[in-house]
């Protein structure tokens, strides 16, 4: 599987806990920017990036301050360029606020069929603490939106373990959420992370949030919800309806090649041990070096066979799938037990092998960082 990433890194206004590249005093750019998009993709054409891409993923930043014919516009270079496979999942990232039925629908009729929401709650105090832009009526409003555009792959962002948030407040989110019968549902506790404002305000300190008892009964009550309404819980921070998976990101977690486009974007390639590239983190130097003609990703990381096998472990525990041994076996010409038996002997009890494959349960993952650290 081949995927392509676009970021879009602008916003009315940046949240305070994103550490995600995005700017908001460069609105002016997004007339320009989708050209900016196809002039990398043809140098990363010439230079061996092949097609057809069976995924396709606007991220950002806020996707949705595109305007569906920019949008359009992209994909159907993108398919002459490149190519798209039959039955490619195109997914855009919007915000409440910035859609209407309208431009949902012209979204659709340019070719996204998943469209993923970023409600984060359905809290207004919440909401103003996280400093988003939209209040609950919005993100409902976005929501039903959705579904009179025709979207039927729907995924929703749910955040939990907030500044003040209570088990019950986590509850009626979910309750609301679950209401709308969504096919996706993308959760993430809140961390404070180095740089962002959010690092330095005193509501957010580690008094104000939840302890990790607390953090442990929210992702608890989640998990339950989510599979008593009908969601497999297949990956550590995502939950789908069946064959509703997010392919994209499951062709991260699975090591495929993924090709990154715009400013902050990242890529990955496969061959022999794999390497990741990235695109620099400003816009003037992202356009300047394409006006010149040459890439602006460079290269950021390379694998040797062992560091291959330890990233593949990383991203597959993460997931209900795990490891299998026979992939594991064809890729690296060993058994995953050989290679780490003593982080399996360490952990047993914890890590299963069932039908061939090597997995954590969910009740694990709330310490996957504690454990995954056996496998360094």
């Amino acid at each position: 599987m081949t995927s392509l990433y676009l970021h879009i890194p602008f916003c009315r206004s940046k949240c305070p806990y994103c550490d995600f590249y995005s700017c908001s005093d460069q609105l002016l750019l997004l007339e320009s920017y989708p050209k900016m998009l196809l002039d990398q993709l043809r140098i990363e054409l010439e230079a061996g990036w092949q097609g057809p891409f069976d995924t396709v993923f606007f991220g950002g930043g806020t996707p949705s301050l595109l305007q569906p014919q920019q949008v359009a516009e992209i994909l159907d270079t993108v398919a002459r360029l490149a190519g798209l496979s039959p039955g490619v999942e195109i997914s855009l990232e919007a915000n409440p606020g910035t859609v209407t039925v309208e431009v949902l629908a012209d979204y659709r009729a340019a070719g996204v069929n998943r469209l993923s929401l970023g409600i984060q709650s359905l809290n207004d105090q919440l909401l103003q603490r996280l400093g988003r832009q939209h209040d609950s009526a919005a993100a409902h409003a976005s929501i039903e939106a959705a579904r009179r555009a025709g979207f039927d792959n729907l995924n929703l962002d749910l955040m939990f373990a907030l500044p003040g948030q209570s088990v019950a407040d986590l509850r009626a989110d979910l309750h609301r959420l679950l209401a709308y019968q969504p096919q996706h549902l993308a959760i993430y506790g809140l961390s404070v992370e180095e740089g962002t404002p959010f690092a330095g305000r005193d509501f957010v300190a580690a008094e104000a949030l939840p302890d990790e008892d607390g953090f442990a009964d929210m992702y608890g009550l989640i998990h339950e919800q989510c599979v008593a309404a009908g969601f497999t819980h297949y990956e550590i921070s995502n939950f789908a309806r069946k064959g509703k998976e997010c392919r994209h990101n499951q062709n991260y977690w699975q090591r495929g090649a993924y090709l990154g486009l715009g400013a902050g974007a990242h890529s990955f390639d496969p061959a022999e041990w794999g390497e990741r590239r990235a695109v620099v983190n400003d816009l003037t130097t992202y356009r300047s070096r394409l006006d010149a003609g040459l890439t602006p990703a460079e290269r950021v990381e390379g694998f040797t066979r062992q560091e291959a096998m330890i990233e593949t472990v990383y991203l597959a525990l993460r997931t209900a799938a795990g490891v299998d041994g026979e992939a594991f076996h064809r890729r690296f010409a060993t058994r995953f037990e050989q290679a780490f038996e003593p982080a399996i002997g360490i952990l047993a009890g914890r890590l299963q092998q069932v039908n061939g494959c090597w997995k954590f349960s969910p009740a694990d993952w709330l310490v996957y960082d504690h454990l995954i650290g056996e496998f360094f």
